[in-house]
């Protein structure tokens, strides 16, 4: 609606009258890429330990490798 209606009148304007905050008409979402190294140290982690190894030690293997899978 702000894009067709740019030429007549000010983002500014438009964003205050939807209660918009600017800043959030003008946010991109930044895309994430998937790590691809990660992803095959996870497979080759897992089918090393027979596929026996959950989420909690295939993180403790990736530490030991230094690869780091989570915020914790």
């Amino acid at each position: 609606m702000i894009k067709q209606n740019q030429h007549k009148y000010s983002i500014s304007a438009m964003c205050k009258v939807l209660q918009l905050s600017r800043s959030t008409y003008y946010y991109e979402a930044k895309e994430t890429k998937p790590d691809e190294t990660l992803a095959l140290a996870i497979i080759d982690i897992f089918h090393a330990s027979r596929q026996n190894y959950g989420t909690r030690k295939i993180k403790v293997e990736l530490k030991k490798e230094g690869l780091i899978a989570s915020r914790r």
